[in-house]
């Protein structure tokens, strides 16, 4: 049934890439597939990336409400774009080398996850309430400082700011895209690598160590790998804070097998299938009258309320 289940998603997901890369197709098909082709790659690859993060993060912390976005990563990065155009102004930004600016950001999340969440998940017991409070609190940090910059940079720069801080599915540099691919298809094959070690630390601490398994170390890396696949997606499109949430929870209740030889392709498929025949349906049927990110993050956050009321905590 399971499997079943994932062929049915791979072919919903073939279906949804055909009808975007043919619908209302006009002109030079050369021109064509090569516009529509790189936004579906980007489509795909922000997709898979999300995906696998929030399930590794979930694994790690134990718990299937909790999102890198919802633990102020995406608030981080926006102070990160805040900061770089305060220092350097917005032409000065502007005409940084995208791969400097990306690898800076890479490095600056992967420190933040590991400073802000690593030693709160390397105790024996986790305290979750204290986890969540400081991701929340950390959020709201980030975000008043950025608030604070906002008051003090040109109307101008602010523009160049918004453009950078918010998802955009219509726009995809080129020259990113390529790095962007080659980062997340390795930092993919390590998560399906750690599928079996994940299935033991979602046990628990004290089930994962009398296994064997050195719990702090692989919470670490996890980490790691959940910072490098957010600081791609977001330097990519932009974040898109309920995106993970959504399409896990939909990957649990099509397969309930909480293994991650299964969620973690289901997952990453589910989400092809939410970007791309949502970003074909608002372009070819409604005229991009609504950004996709914000009708994610409209689904999204009713989801997360939902199963905040209805599981609590767990």
């Amino acid at each position: 049934m399971r499997a079943k289940s994932l062929w049915i998603c791979c072919l919903l997901l073939v279906v949804c890439c055909v009808l975007f890369m043919t619908l209302e197709a006009r002109g030079n098909w050369d021109f064509v597939l090569w516009f529509r082709g790189r936004k579906l790659a980007a489509l795909l690859l922000v997709g898979a990336a999300v995906s696998t993060a929030t399930l590794l993060f979930q694994t790690i912390s134990r718990n299937h409400i909790l999102t890198p976005s919802i633990m102020g990563f995406d608030a981080l990065f926006t102070l990160i774009v805040t900061l770089a155009v305060f220092t350097f102004g917005a032409a000065g930004y502007n005409h940084l080398p995208v791969e400097v600016v990306f690898f800076v950001n890479l490095a600056l999340l992967i420190a933040a996850a590991l400073i802000l969440f690593g030693t709160l998940l390397g105790q024996y017991r986790v305290d979750l309430m204290r986890m969540v409070l400081t991701g929340i609190i950390f959020g709201i940090l980030f975000r008043s400082l950025t608030s604070f910059i906002f008051r003090m940079i040109d109307p101008s720069e602010f523009a160049t700011i918004q453009v950078n801080s918010y998802a955009r599915f219509n726009y995809i540099d080129v020259n990113l895209l390529g790095l962007a691919t080659v980062l997340t298809s390795v930092t993919l094959v390590f998560c399906w690598r750690m599928r079996r070690q994940l299935d033991v630390l979602g046990l628990g601490f004290e089930i994962a160590t009398n296994l064997g398994e050195h719990v702090a170390r692989r919470q670490k890396q996890a980490l790691v790998l959940v910072a490098v696949l957010v600081a791609v997606s977001t330097a990519l499109v932009g974040p898109v804070a309920f995106l993970g949430l959504l399409v896990v929870s939909i990957a649990r209740l099509v397969a309930p097998n909480e293994t991650h030889a299964t969620l973690l392709p289901l997952s990453a498929v589910i989400a092809g299938i939410v970007l791309v025949g949502g970003q074909a349906i608002l372009e070819r049927g409604l005229g991009m009258s609504t950004p996709l990110a914000v009708v994610i993050d409209f689904v999204g956050g009713f989801v997360f309320l939902a199963l905040l009321l209805r599981k609590g905590w767990t």
